[in-house]
């Protein structure tokens, strides 16, 4: 009797001391989804919008101690931005003391690998999931309330673990496209005419689907907020980024991603990203769910730096997608017979069947688990090979190291062949040269690998210094701040720095690449060299996932120095965002104020003093040709000084007037072009419209079809998918932009879809029948037009004489369009000559780096110039790529892709390359500027005098 007494205290004492040590073994009753919505999260024609998720979000926090709520900024329209932080209550009790672990691991600075090993034990994986950021893929964001409720209510061991081993960062991408999306959705009353066709605006603010197209940018609230989250706060292992739709004929693309990769990271990223897609594919087929394809499934690649997922790479962290069908209103999957064949892309094909919304949601809360899983099993070797992958960076920087790129290893082949490598081309998996892929045999020796890829000339830079004297420091600031909202460190001088030859003036910029973060100032410094990726030796070129070339200092026009040692010197390094640095008032004169042209920044300087009734003028001629002239009054010396100081533009005092002809600027009437359902080109120049103070108004096609545009604007400018196509044009652009609903021209939309009164003013679209002759009426009247891009077209259909430089003579003598097989230039950056004497081009050098996208260039015809037509920039080189991919390039030569021409008394300003693009290459936005300001004044060599239309 004793014994058994004995033995069940000691039964009790366990099983209290058992529960004392796991509070969290237990999670307390929470709300439901269905209790707080009404309906389970997956019901047919049911969607929750962002109020509604917070509100839930904010009540489960209350209710359950393994959530943390965070607003981590406000988004675009002023909404919270909000991450549920989930783990067990005891890990989140130490929350500062994990994130403080994952960033002394992710920095790998100071470090030995047994200090890494035991904050690796010490520390719980972040792992980072997100929904929602295209806002019409509802699937990401219900998948996240789901996955955020069913982890702080489920108490099955699995669960237990992952909260016990695991910090889970729950990430809402984009607040007010869930809200707009879902209230859209849910308007109609009747279930069956719900619908997410026709959306009225882009589901950005500004960008819509480029909304994962700014990661290395950061230009949007939504993508600062989230790029601080991740690279100077919690610095998550792994990043799966929730979008739609999956393949044809399949249910979910998930990883591995098909080739290439990008060469600047580490070798551990795509191993991790494989390891992890295995993973995830395991669990899939374990729980029969069929239909996940992988690889060459789909189009997705870790080459480009700049979405949500793929800018981890070049951080150390894992980026994982996966793309899943599914709808709240039920759909097929069709039957495609290719996708019934199992292989290495895709293990599991899925019969043909009706699909519900539900059925998404458990795909999508079995990949999470996956990701989850393996977190927890294997999470000290993930946040020992962040370290891992940072301490190679950094000791990559700090020695002689080398990138090695398709141009290098095809210039190798051919010295070691003799020339009889595979040509141009480097076909997509070709064997080994030489081995005939047997690994044995053939090949060149040691000293030709020394000679060919070991050059010291050819070392990667250890140290990048952005000089403050260089004409446009302030967007070198800018430049500057992208990087550090990116978690790179910067240092700036605080003296004159001597090195590498040259002295860099105190305020200089100092980039080190032995930094954890190496691969992402490599990325945003060097050129890509996308390899040629060809199927079969004459077959078209694959399109690369999104752009092939993107440097972003090549951008931007930032000025930089390459440095092959590291530098010594007086220099501090830098906390938080940079102004720019404050500039003085040179000169005592008292007659007026020269501002320069060089600087993006003069333009918000002018905007404001005309807005303050300055008196400001374009100096057109003479030795000042080019600046900006602000006559004094009694009141102008105090604002150009404080704009000097706030905007870091100079600004010299004149005691007399410049000695040139000068052209009077005024306050102008910019119509920009918009249609319903937005675009993004057009969103992004809003945007950019707004950052430097250009008034302005958005234009409807139905506003143009009213004509009498004369009246209401001086200048319209027309975004790159705005124009329709028409005959002459050149090139073959991209698709047209998403991320809205599309323009249409009645009031009933596509699907049914009714459109309410207050869009009624927002339908229709531009026409060559209706559209143009009102525009080309505007030009006629002196009216000013800015095209951009594809839009470009407006030439052709307003007959000018310009043709299209990308054609060729057939057997027959008609122009065709080169093939896709001898020519093709993705997005990419392109240098172009420059005549800097042509107003437009005012502030320019003589040649500038281009974003190019099969973007149209021109000839013009021989009746051009004596119409007054004049080319503004063109190639000048057989090799005009900077960075990227251009696949035939030699055809460019000596095409144009900018040019001036008169209509009437107006005049047509034609820029083919994207300028603006997604507001990142800062470095041809004065094309766009200039074009603006120039509107009402007479075009060279036409008769018509300086004044403007009053």
């Amino acid at each position: 009797m004793l014994i058994r007494r004995s033995r069940n205290v000691a039964l009790a004492a366990l099983i209290v001391a058992a529960l004392a040590a796991a509070p969290s073994a237990q999670a307390p009753k929470v709300t439901s989804p269905k209790d707080f919505f009404g309906f389970t999260i997956g019901d047919d024609y049911q969607l929750a919008n962002y109020t509604q998720l917070v509100e839930y979000w904010h009540k489960l926090e209350r209710e359950s101690p393994r959530m943390k709520l965070v607003e981590i900024g406000k988004t675009s329209e002023g909404r919270p931005h909000l991450m549920a932080i989930i783990s067990s209550p005891e890990n989140l009790k130490k929350l500062d003391s994990y994130k403080d672990i994952s960033a002394r691991l992710a920095h790998a600075e100071g470090l030995t690998d047994d200090q890494a090993r035991q904050l690796a034990k010490d520390g719980k994986a972040v792992v980072w999931i997100d929904g929602g950021l295209h806002a019409t893929e509802v699937l990401g964001a219900h998948q996240l309330l789901e996955m955020v409720y069913q982890l702080v209510s489920r108490n099955d061991a699995e669960t237990q673990r992952f909260l016990n081993d695991v910090i889970l960062l729950c990430v809402h991408a984009n607040p007010d496209g869930m809200e707009l999306v879902s209230n859209w959705y849910m308007r109609e009353k009747d279930p069956a005419k719900r619908s997410m066709a026709q959306l009225p605006r882009l589901y950005n603010k500004y960008a819509g689907h480029d909304d994962n197209r700014d990661f290395y940018m950061s230009n949007l609230a939504e993508t600062t907020n989230m790029n601080r989250v991740m690279f100077t706060e919690w610095f998550p292992q792994i990043v799966y980024n929730h979008h739609q739709t999956g393949p044809a004929g399949t249910v979910m693309f998930a990883p591995p991603f098909r080739d290439p990769f990008n060469f600047n990271f580490d070798p551990q990223v795509p191993i991790e990203i494989d390891l992890i897609g295995a993973a995830l594919n395991s669990r899939m087929v374990t729980e029969g769910k069929p239909g996940v394809t992988t690889r060459k499934g789909s189009s997705y690649s870790t080459w480009w730096n700049g979405g949500l997922r793929t800018i981890g790479y070049f951080h150390n962290m894992i980026g994982l997608l996966t793309e899943t069908i599914g709808n709240p209103t039920p759909m097929t999957i069709p039957f495609i017979p290719s996708r019934q064949l199992p292989d290495s892309n895709l293990y599991s094909p899925i019969e043909p069947q009706v699909w519900h919304f539900r059925q998404s949601i458990d795909y999508s809360i079995t990949a999470n688990r996956a990701v989850l899983d393996i977190a927890s099993r294997d999470k000290e070797n993930f946040l020992f090979n962040i370290y891992r992958m940072g301490k190679n960076s950094i000791e990559r920087g700090g020695r002689d190291s080398w990138t090695i790129t398709p141009r290098r290893v095809l210039a190798a082949e051919q010295a070691v062949t003799g020339g009889r490598g595979r040509g141009e081309a480097v076909v997509a998996d070709a064997p080994d040269v030489g081995g005939g892929g047997r690994g044995a045999g053939g090949g060149g020796t040691r000293e030709q690998f020394d000679k060919l890829l070991r050059d010291p000339a050819q070392r990667d830079a250890r140290v990048y210094i952005l000089p403050s004297d260089q004409p446009d420091f302030p967007t070198a600031t800018r430049f500057v701040n992208a990087l550090i909202k990116t978690g790179v460190a910067i240092h700036r001088t605080t003296a004159p720095l001597t090195a590498g030859g040259r002295t860099y003036p105190t305020g200089s910029f100092v980039i080190r690449t032995a930094q954890a973060f190496r691969p992402h100032v490599m990325d945003m410094f060097e050129p890509q060299d996308h390899p040629d990726d060809i199927p079969y030796p004459g077959g078209p070129p694959t399109p690369p996932y999104d752009n092939a070339g993107y440097t972003l200092a090549y951008q931007m026009g930032v000025k930089f120095d390459r440095l092959m040692d590291d530098v010594t010197g007086s220099m501090e390094k830098v906390n938080g965002l940079q102004k720019p640095m404050p500039a003085k008032v040179t000169g005592s004169g008292t007659a007026g104020y020269l501002l320069s042209h060089a600087t993006n920044d003069a333009f918000i300087a002018i905007n404001r003093l005309l807005a303050a009734g300055e008196d400001v003028s374009w100096v057109k001629s003479g030795p000042q040709q080019g600046s900006f002239y602000i006559a004094a009054r009694p009141s102008t010396r105090a604002v150009v000084e404080k704009l000097a100081a706030d905007l870091g533009v100079g600004v010299e005092a004149l005691g007399s007037p410049p000695a040139g002809d000068v052209m009077k600027l005024r306050t102008l009437r910019i119509g920009l072009s918009d249609r319903y359902g937005g675009s993004m080109p057009s969103g992004w120049t809003r945007w950019l419209f707004e950052q430097f103070e250009f008034p302005f108004e958005v234009v409807y096609p139905k506003t143009l079809d009213a004509g009498n545009l004369a009246s209401k604007f001086d200048v319209l400018v027309f975004p790159s998918d705005m124009v329709p196509a028409g005959g002459g044009r050149g090139g073959r652009g991209g698709g047209a932009g998403r991320g809205g609903g599309g323009g249409f021209g009645s009031g009933q939309g596509g699907e049914g879809v009714s459109i309410p009164a207050e869009y009624q003013n927002q339908l229709g679209a531009i026409t060559a029948s209706t559209t143009v002759p009102q525009l080309k009426k505007f030009l006629e009247d002196g009216g000013t037009i800015v095209a951009v891009g594809r839009s470009t077209s407006l030439a052709a259909l307003l007959g000018l004489p310009i043709e299209n430089h990308l054609a060729e003579r057939a057997a027959d003598g008609a122009a065709r369009p080169i093939s896709r097989e001898k020519y093709y230039v993705p997005g990419s950056i392109l240098r172009v000559a420059v005549d800097n004497t042509n107003p437009v081009a005012h502030g320019f050098a003589d040649h500038v780096d281009v974003f190019f996208d099969n973007s149209p260039v021109f000839d013009l015809a021989p009746d051009a110039a004596l119409k007054g037509i004049r080319p503004v920039a063109w190639f000048d080189s057989p090799s005009p790529l900077r960075s990227g991919w251009a696949w035939g390039q030699g055809y460019l030569d000596g095409g144009i892709v900018a040019v001036d021409a008169p209509v009437g008394r107006g005049r047509l300003f034609l820029f083919a390359p994207e300028i603006t693009f997604r507001a990142q290459p800062h470095g041809t936005f004065k094309f766009l500027f200039n074009g603006i300001y120039l509107a009402g004044q007479a075009a060279p060599g036409r008769l018509g005098t300086t004044a403007g239309r009053e």
